[in-house]
């Protein structure tokens, strides 16, 4: 735990490109083009690719844009209207009220289960109704047993009224020239006590076409049924059972905005074998508000996909990434390391193929970080302008540049990663990861009470004293300095103890705080690792962790391998460590127990001491013994620690990410030094050049 490993303080994180399932892939044949697009799921369900999804999405630009099917355009939104886009699928018709309040008190009740309420409204012979929803689900089963959930839910229902499983199996009452006709014959049948909505298609010719469409059949069976009752109540009108195979989009109108007043606004479903409409792109952008109100550019496509509405960002790849950069790495770096990471997130995005099988990439770390317009800046614009088209190839083929935030110090191998990589990924020293750290460092502190922890260097002093061991003696410089479990604030975690002047502590060892380049975590207990590593190791746990150590690492130091009570926790691949200890940044770690420490004999032999056990030691004034909690331990590189109580283990570690391929942090470093882009591509990818096509 020496100070010369902890070089500076740790700043914000940023967040690493991830790789799906944790390994790379060939990498594409093809150079850049520099007018293509790319393809980005934001929602979408893509089995264990991928999965993110939504009841539905509200949309809104600043601009005014169209709702497509293919190149029909069929209906114009105004600027600043919302919208509501959801799949026409599996759900619970739970009621129909009278008044908005009485639906939405029963919407309240569904919000915090997993049945999430929709809220419609129609008319019926002049008068309003509201309609309460929940779903979609993603199968007929999964809707049943939201129907069980639902009536069980303690709902106040009008007397007569049961929530009802419905679908996406419509009758057709034909198709119509104008709005207005449609608008009567969708009256005649609600007026019949049947539910209709308009739906536009398109056309044969292309054209935009709206149709009528009747109920909301779950099955083959409830359209039958649908069919005679239609036919029997309205004798005069001619319906067909053609709309449940027919692409459309039906119009409804959503009242459920905001729970708390009634606002409304356009919702259309997604319906139809093979349904696939666009949101076309303005110059605006499009807002998102599931996807924490990001707005983006190009074209939202949507679509059914597994059950679900699949929600896909179609973008030229140059825009693309002038959000990726700006979402990866700050917009205030030098230009040289925009540029590094611009060529370095294209070679990504183009050698991925169409690797989430609707999408080449999706929008968070297991690909690239994307979010939208918002992250976009003039300088990183200008980076990417300004590198537009320029690609990593190494032996004809585009590298797929993978990089992390900081690899603290030094790189992976992809030995200690996924395994797999090839000669384009080597470790190599990256210095430059310090560029990560702020000023302060922190005293981890032996207070005269026994307690120990960490305070931040600048409510600390030195008091020139030292112990007869060698250890400096602190004291504080303000009234009641905090003494913190890590070296960090969180407001989560409560003070160990404080420290006021002229009271003395004994310094053990000095810390950068906790960032992207340096950290500390714990300590965890056996219960909390046992929770953790449940499931991401292949053999058996123990049933109780009493000693845990790294007993191999790879060529840059990173963990490969470690035995708990003795034994190999087996993974999948390296870089799974990172989860299965509860989420550490890194692997690049050491494991420091808390309660016990390890005494190395004359003869070469170890042996572990917990808290609760005394050792005979040899000492410069003749034999005697240690004593277990409370003894202060001194390694051979000076640094020590204080042995608790407590049966916990602490991970002491560097970098943040995979540390594959490029480190951001050393990018920005060697920036910071004079270099430029292709110089720094080059030191973390081996073997490669940059093209231009």
């Amino acid at each position: 735990m020496n100070l010369a490993r902890w070089k500076k303080t740790g700043m914000s994180l940023l967040a690493g490109a991830l790789m799906a399932g944790g390994l790379l892939l060939p990498a594409a044949d093809s150079h850049a083009d520099p007018n293509a697009t790319i393809r980005v799921a934001l929602f979408a369900d893509i089995g264990s690719k991928y999965k993110s999804t939504v009841p539905f999405v509200t949309l809104s630009s600043t601009t005014g844009f169209s709702l497509m099917s293919g190149s029909a355009q069929l209906l114009p939104i105004p600027a600043n209207n919302k919208i509501r886009v959801s799949l026409d699928g599996y759900k619970v018709k739970v009621m129909d009220s009278p008044t908005w309040q009485a639906a939405a008190e029963a919407a309240k009740k569904l919000q915090s289960t997993s049945d999430k309420p929709m809220l419609f409204v129609a008319s019926r012979n002049g008068a309003t109704v509201y309609q309460l929803y929940t779903g979609p689900y993603t199968s007929e089963s999964a809707a049943k047993e939201g129907l069980n959930r639902v009536s069980k839910a303690g709902l106040t229902l009008a007397e007569g009224q049961a929530p009802a499983l419905v679908g996406s199996k419509h009758l057709s009452a034909g198709s119509f020239a104008t709005q207005e006709e449609a608008d009567a014959v969708a009256g005649t049948i609600t007026a019949a006590g049947f539910d209709a909505w308009k739906t536009l298609v398109s056309g044969s010719d292309g054209s935009a076409q709206v149709e009528v469409w009747v109920g909301e059949a779950a099955n083959d069976s409830d359209l039958a049924a649908l069919r005679t009752a239609v036919t029997a109540g309205l004798p005069q009108l001619a319906v067909s059972a053609g709309a449940a195979a027919t692409p459309g989009m039906m119009i409804r109108t959503d009242a459920g905005l905001d729970w708390s007043s009634e606002s409304q606004a356009f919702h259309y479903q997604v319906s139809g074998t093979g349904a696939k409409f666009i949101v076309s792109g303005n110059s605006a952008g499009i807002q998102l508000a599931e996807r924490s109100k990001r707005v983006y550019r190009g074209n939202l496509e949507l679509s059914a996909l597994s059950g679900s509405l699949a929600v896909i960002n179609e973008v030229p790849l140059e825009q693309y990434l002038y959000a990726v950069v700006g979402g990866e790495v700050s917009s205030g770096w030098p230009e040289e390391a925009l540029k590094a990471q611009a060529v370095a997130a294209r070679s990504y995005a183009l050698s991925q193929g169409n690797r989430f099988d609707v999408a080449n990439v999706v929008d968070t770390t297991l690909s690239q970080v994307y979010y939208g317009i918002g992250a976009e800046a003039p300088t990183i614009t200008k980076a990417v302008d300004a590198t537009a088209g320029e690609v990593l190839m190494s032996g004809g083929k585009i590298v797929e540049a993978v990089f992390s935030s900081n690899s603290g110090g030094v790189t992976a191998d992809p030995s200690e990663v996924w395994g797999n990589g090839g000669a384009t990924f080597v470790s190599v020293a990256s210095a430059e990861d310090s560029a990560a750290a702020a000023s302060k460092k922190w005293y981890y502190l032996l207070l005269d009470s026994g307690v120990s922890g960490y305070a931040r260097e600048d409510n600390i002093q030195l008091t020139g004293g030292k112990t007869a061991a060698g250890l400096a003696i602190a004291t504080a410089s303000t009234k009641d300095v905090n003494i913190r479990p890590l070296p960090v604030v969180e407001s989560s975690a409560s003070p160990l103890g404080k420290l006021n002047p002229g009271e003395n502590a004994v310094v053990l060892d000095q810390f950068y705080e906790n960032g992207s380049y340096s950290w500390v975590k714990g300590p965890y207990t056996s219960a909390e690792l046992l929770k953790s590593l449940s499931g991401k190791v292949s053999n058996s746990l123990p049933s109780s962790i009493s000693s845990l150590q790294v007993s191999q690492r790879g060529p840059s130091g990173r963990v490969t391998q470690v035995k708990a009570n003795g034994e190999i926790l087996q993974v999948k691949y390296p870089d799974l460590f990172r989860s299965a200890f509860g989420g550490l940044p890194s692997t690049l770690f050491d494991i420091v127990p808390a309660g016990s420490y390890t005494v190395l004999g004359a003869n070469g032999s170890t042996a572990a001491v917990n808290s609760s056990q005394s050792a005979g030691i040899l000492s410069a004034s003749g034999k005697g013994t240690a004593g277990g909690s409370g003894t202060v331990v001194m390694g051979a590189d000076a640094s020590s620690r204080v042995v608790t109580a407590s049966s916990g283990f602490y991970f002491i570690g560097w970098g943040n990410g995979h540390g594959l391929g490029m480190s951001q942090w050393g990018v920005k470093g060697m920036a910071d030094k004079g270099y430029d882009y292709k110089r720094i591509l080059q030191h973390y990818f081996n073997n490669v050049t940059i093209n231009k096509e």
